[in-house]
């Protein structure tokens, strides 16, 4: 296997996608990250992309709305948006079909994606995934945390490290101060402050949009799905990983212990070893 690393731009529509494009010559893999302030593709998987693009092609963006990419998301349908961004990239970069991995936010786009347009997707690896019971029950102290942080008196740094210390991980103090300073001036972007791209819903339509466990498409989806879900997740409710695992017809559940809502970064082995033996051909988590 051939190893290369580039990173370029993607332009779909009015938009501009900034991409990570690293790995060999295997299947590819698409990285979604999270929604939280200051978020990017590299930052979200710094634990993870190296060990997959052993063995598959890793195709990280930045989100639009995130990092390099265009600070513009459709607040009338995000998920959809995401979902048809992504599947524009890959129509531009020559990707008829991938793995889909998504956290939180990124679980929400990698979902809808593959709802609307199943044949695109491959294998979907969702940790603690958006959009799953939003309408049942007010939101968590951790997603209150997420979508107050440029209310108010807007961004600060003491917000950000409270929401990723005591929201986003199980262990807050193992979170370095690099990692929040590096968020923390990421958050500050002009374009973002004036538009964050996840934001309380505003509308009854738009919140039912995004109740990805209405859709009566997911039970009929046929995509093998790996769904991880970190027992403590203080942003998304736990109860969505069995919500899943019954609701889906080709779904695996694995929760764990002593984990929060960034399972990517706090159980970075496990993480690497399920997915990568997810993914494989001969996997022993799903019957293909």
């Amino acid at each position: 296997m051939t190893r290369s690393d580039s990173e370029y731009r993607v332009r779909v529509g009015t938009a501009e996608i900034s991409v990570t494009d690293t790995g060999g010559d295997g299947a590819p893999v698409v990285l979604l990250h999270g929604g939280g302030p200051g978020a990017s593709g590299i930052s979200n998987y710094s634990r993870n992309i190296d060990a997959l693009a052993a063995s598959y092609r890793v195709i990280v963006p930045d989100m639009p709305g995130y990092g390099r990419s265009t600070k513009y998301v459709d607040h009338s349908d995000p998920f959809g948006y995401l979902a048809d961004s992504i599947r524009g990239m890959l129509d531009e970069m020559g990707v008829q079909q991938a793995h889909l991995v998504g956290n939180s936010y990124g679980g929400a786009a990698a979902l809808r994606l593959a709802l609307d347009t199943p044949h695109r997707a491959d294998k979907l690896v969702l940790m603690g995934p958006g959009g799953i019971g939003t309408t049942r029950g007010l939101p968590t102290p951790g997603l209150k945390s997420l979508l107050g942080y440029y209310a108010g008196e807007g961004p600060s740094r003491e917000k950000l490290a409270t929401f990723i210390r005591n929201y986003l991980v199980y262990d807050g103090p193992s979170v370095p101060d690099e990692l929040i300073d590096l968020r923390y001036q990421a958050s500050l972007d002009p374009q973002v402050v004036a538009d964050p791209p996840l934001r309380r819903p505003s509308g009854l339509r738009t919140l039912w949009r995004m109740d990805l466990s209405r859709d009566k498409r997911l039970r009929r989806l046929p995509n093998p799905t790996l769904v991880l879900w970190g027992r403590d997740d203080k942003v998304n409710r736990p109860a969505g990983g069995p919500m899943l695992l019954n609701m889906m017809p080709n779904a695996e559940l694995v929760m764990t212990s002593h984990t929060g809502h960034w399972m990517q970064w706090e159980r970075a082995e496990l993480f690497n070893a399920l997915v990568s033996d997810f993914l494989s051909p001969d996997t022993r988590l799903a019957s293909s």
